[in-house]
């Protein structure tokens, strides 16, 4: 147990120090149209190279950011970067929607707007570029101060997604009071959505809810064709997942945005 401990210990200074020196890099997984097959925006996903041990999975040091609070300055560091690498795309390739997740930490913190207007301003991307991304089971942690800040930023002109949606268990009048513009549709029910009727339910259901909302629906995890067709059947707006692309670096994204490739492209491994 004492080891673990101080593992623990130097595992938190060494990302402490990783964000500090600005060593973290973000990768892009993008967001394809279903309806014409194209490039629509991507998601920004942190990386950790770390010297002694190549790239660390995010499962491996997201929730020990969590746990120590690195978590608001990883959240800052992603939103920076990601918000001036897509201004850049847009101004060669034009414009797609740049997606970065939200922590709890961070999304009941009072300064989170000024935060996402500094990065915006400092990039120059316009707020219409930007979607925020919320997990369902955050919003419902609590849902009064979660609330404000989603009108709060919807202020500042960004859209808003809530991620992993239908694993939170949150009620439709909550859904309706916030100020969302996207839900996407949790892995574990696309997995069967090329299925029959009871493996593509609950996905069918979501993206029925989403229609009557007028939101847009993200399906995440996608990994075959007959998935994509699925969903592009029932009426999905987007999807994303290794049939498409696997999460890539800046430089690959960066072609990707300017070919804007049709739908099933799938980028080396």
């Amino acid at each position: 147990m004492l080891v673990s401990v101080r593992d623990r210990h130097d595992a938190h200074r060494a990302l402490e120090g990783a964000i500090e020196r600005r060593e973290l890099v973000v990768h892009y997984q993008p967001i394809v149209d279903l309806h014409n097959g194209r490039v629509a925006g991507a998601e920004a996903l942190v990386r950790w190279p770390r010297p002694d041990r190549g790239l660390v999975p995010p499962a491996e040091f997201i929730p020990l950011a969590e746990e120590t609070g690195l978590v608001v300055e990883l959240d800052r560091f992603v939103l920076r970067q990601a918000c001036r690498q897509m201004a850049g795309w847009n101004a060669d390739a034009g414009p797609l929607l740049l997606h970065v997740n939200l922590s709890a930490h961070h999304l009941l913190r009072k300064d989170l707007a000024a935060n996402v207007a500094a990065a915006l301003g400092d990039s120059g991307l316009p707020p219409e570029c930007l979607a925020l991304e919320i997990t369902e089971s955050v919003l419902m942690h609590d849902l009064e101060v979660a609330i404000v800040r989603l009108q709060e930023l919807k202020g500042l002109g960004v859209h808003l997604a809530i991620d992993d949606f239908g694993t939170g268990y949150s009620s439709l009048a909550y859904l309706r009071q916030m100020p969302i513009d996207a839900v996407k549709i949790d892995k574990s029910f696309v997995d069967g959505v090329a299925g029959g009727p009871e493996e593509s339910a609950v996905a069918r259901a979501i993206i029925a809810l989403a229609g009557t909302l007028h939101l847009d629906t993200v399906a995440e995890g996608v990994e075959q064709a007959e998935q994509a067709a699925a969903l592009a059947e029932l009426g999905c707006h987007l999807a994303q997942g290794y049939h498409f692309s696997r999460p890539v670096p800046a430089a690959d994204m960066a072609r990707l945005a300017v070919q804007r490739p049709v739908a099933g492209l799938r980028h080396p491994a």
